[in-house]
């Protein structure tokens, strides 16, 4: 997918690129058949609502997950949103006063860790737990927070968005199980990208972005567990569309194109992440040849194959080396958080230092990235690193 003096993309971390296979499945569905999938009582309708079934049962299939568990969202945030609040304010209905904690971790995704401080308003405790200097969570420490005090929910992210590591959902699952609790789990980075078992990872809630698996914007998932059922308050009121939780008129052509994406990412994802290994390495190998420093933050191996968190040595900071580099579309963190002055909030959880922190850029290599593509871009760092470099004794005098 590379076009001439187009900028070398390694931002997928950000968002993916809709594969072209994805784009053709949607098309139809602006141009042919443009209807309402709650239409159904005429055939145009009832032809977009089995597009949207199709596409459900496509999502659920990646995940190992029934149709009917599928609630389709405008993406991750709100699905987290839903999947916290949701169960936080149900319970509070219901008159659960025993447990009000929520524990989370503090390299949690913005929208997460905003979500539960925002239900400390209403009475909920928030706890977070730190993580460990490699980015894991420390399974003892979650097993003391769970045995101090009830617990209604532990939300813990599969993959780190900014330095990609794996946590150990399957362990996390069984001990938040063994106390009561239910589970959530941020999956948008981890689709696609790892096996995800909603069984084998006991999960009760798992949160699903469209556009990070090449598919498109706007539309997310979150897989809400029917046996023992879980129960959510909606977020907000309207039709009642998606069983009650999530009211507004389905976008069916994101949401085919949703499904597609999942189909590919369930048929091809083992294939992928073999490829992008393979050209993760070769970057990195390339890029530590120039620049033989650089340091990997995050576990070495429990990461996903597409993630470098790179922090470059010297006075140097990863906007300069940005802004050196144009021809390259990396970030230094969270896309969610890029406009923000102050370094990553994940980096300093796992105790990078402000000024290196600073100097740490995210390399986020997807399915479209090529062999040169990840040459170029090595070769491109390197020297706008080099240049940023040897001004910086000027910078610092001026």
């Amino acid at each position: 997918m590379s076009t001439p003096n187009r900028p070398i993309y390694l931002d997928n971390h950000a968002t993916t690129p809709v594969d072209p296979r994805v784009l053709a499945a949607m098309r139809p569905w602006w141009e042919e058949n443009f209807a309402n999938p709650a239409s159904v009582e005429h055939a145009m309708g009832r032809a977009a609502e089995e597009a949207v079934e199709e596409a459900r049962a496509r999502i659920a299939a990646l995940i190992g997950a029934e149709a009917r568990e599928i609630v389709l969202t405008s993406g991750a945030t709100e699905a987290n949103n839903l999947a916290i609040k949701g169960a936080a304010r149900f319970a509070a209905a219901q008159g659960e006063e025993g447990r009000r904690r929520i524990v989370t971790l503090a390299t949690e995704h913005k929208c997460v860790l905003e979500t539960v401080r925002d239900l400390a308003a209403e009475g909920f405790e928030p706890v977070v737990l730190p993580v460990q200097p490699d980015g894991l969570l420390d399974l003892d420490r979650l097993r003391a927070a769970l045995a101090e005090a009830p617990t209604l929910l532990v939300s813990v992210m599969a993959v780190n968005n900014e330095i990609g590591v794996v946590q150990d959902l399957a362990a996390i699952g069984a001990i938040v199980k063994e106390a009561g609790a239910l589970f959530h789990t941020d999956a948008a980075q981890g689709a696609g990208r790892i096996p995800l078992d909603v069984e084998e990872i006991r999960a009760d809630l798992l949160s699903l972005s469209g556009h990070k698996i090449y598919g498109p914007k706007g539309i997310g998932a979150l897989y809400v567990r029917r046996r023992p059922r879980v129960r959510l308050a909606p977020l907000f009121s309207g039709g009642g569309q998606e069983r009650g939780l999530r009211s507004g008129t389905l976008p069916a052509p994101l949401v085919v194109g949703f499904g597609e994406a999942a189909r590919i990412a369930q048929a091809e994802g083992q294939l992928d992440t073999g490829r992008i290994a393979g050209q993760r390495d070769r970057f990195l190998a390339a890029l530590r040849a120039e620049v033989p420093d650089i340091v990997l933050n995050g576990h070495p191996e429990r990461r996903v194959a597409g993630n470098l968190n790179l922090t470059f040595p010297g006075p140097v900071s990863a906007q300069a080396i940005m802004a050196a580099a144009p021809s390259v579309c990396v970030s230094t963190g969270s896309a969610c958080s890029s406009a923000e002055i102050e370094p990553s909030y994940v980096l300093r959880a796992i105790g990078l230092p402000e000024d290196r922190a600073r100097a740490t850029l995210r390399i986020g290599i997807g399915r479209f990235t090529s062999p040169a593509d990840v040459d170029t871009a090595a070769a491109a760092l390197a020297a706008a690193w080099r240049k940023v470099l040897s001004e910086a004794p000027r910078n610092a005098a001026e």
